[in-house]
């Protein structure tokens, strides 16, 4: 079986970028704005004036995570609670 991957272009990519930042301007939330390729490698990145600067890369991992996981950050989040399959990736491990 082929399984055949369409990748953005830096085109298609800013114009996502640009909705995003229509939609983060509609609702008051100033905020950093990723597209990453078919392979998870980043494409494009925006931050917005006022969005937090620590906010920069866990918008680039939350892209790079729901291209991994070919699923979208909600369902990820959904599925990474207590009695979903995720859940346990959560949990901190200790030494002893």
């Amino acid at each position: 079986m082929t399984i055949s991957q369409v990748s953005v272009s830096l085109e298609d990519a800013q114009r996502v970028i640009a909705a995003g930042q229509a939609k983060a301007g509609e609702i008051g939330s100033p905020s950093n704005v990723t597209v990453v390729d078919a392979g998870g490698n980043l494409v494009s990145h925006i931050r917005m004036d006022n969005a937090w600067v620590g906010s920069i890369d866990i918008s680039i991992n939350k892209a790079f995570t729901a291209r991994a996981f070919d699923i979208a950050t909600t369902d990820l989040g959904e599925n990474a609670q207590p009695g979903k399959q995720f859940y346990a990736s959560r949990t901190p491990t200790m030494a002893g």
